[in-house]
């Protein structure tokens, strides 16, 4: 029964215009190259990119990259468009910019911590030298003081 109903909505899918045909008002044919990208089931991924970049460049830009790497470009470009429209002024730099400076951080914590490693190691020898001679001290004063 599952089965059935995957087909079914696979079937539905494919009689649906993608979500760049539906918001553009145009016919979905099979040779639609923003299909793949944009489904029908996710018109607000298209919405975004298209009210950020614009359809035609969209399709621009997926025409000078090479295949293998066309999603990336999309899902990059559904990234920027999702960023660039939560802060207008700096969008993905803005997000770059607030994880260099968390890295920048994690980079001081992590300094201070091997800093406090080092000191414990320090400490730890110095007492392990301390212990050493006092037991060889031990030592010599049992070997002369029992005679």
């Amino acid at each position: 029964m599952y089965m059935e109903q995957k087909v079914v909505m696979e079937r539905a899918r494919l009689d649906l215009p993608c979500a760049a045909c539906r918001t553009l008002h145009r016919k979905c044919d099979h040779g639609c190259l923003l299909a793949p990208y944009f489904p029908a089931d996710e018109p607000d991924k298209f919405a975004s990119v298209h009210k950020v970049f614009g359809a035609s460049n969209v399709v621009k830009m997926l025409q000078v990259v090479k295949e293998g790497m066309k999603e990336d470009a999309i899902k990059s470009m559904v990234y920027e468009a999702h960023a660039r429209l939560q802060d207008p002024v700096y969008g993905c730099a803005g997000i770059v910019l607030c994880l260099q400076r968390c890295v920048e951080e994690l980079q001081g914590q992590l300094r201070a911590v091997q800093e406090q490693v080092l000191e414990a190691h320090l400490q730890r020898d110095q007492l392990a030298s301390a212990l050493m001679g006092a037991t060889e001290v031990d030592a010599f004063l049992y070997a002369h003081c029992s005679k």
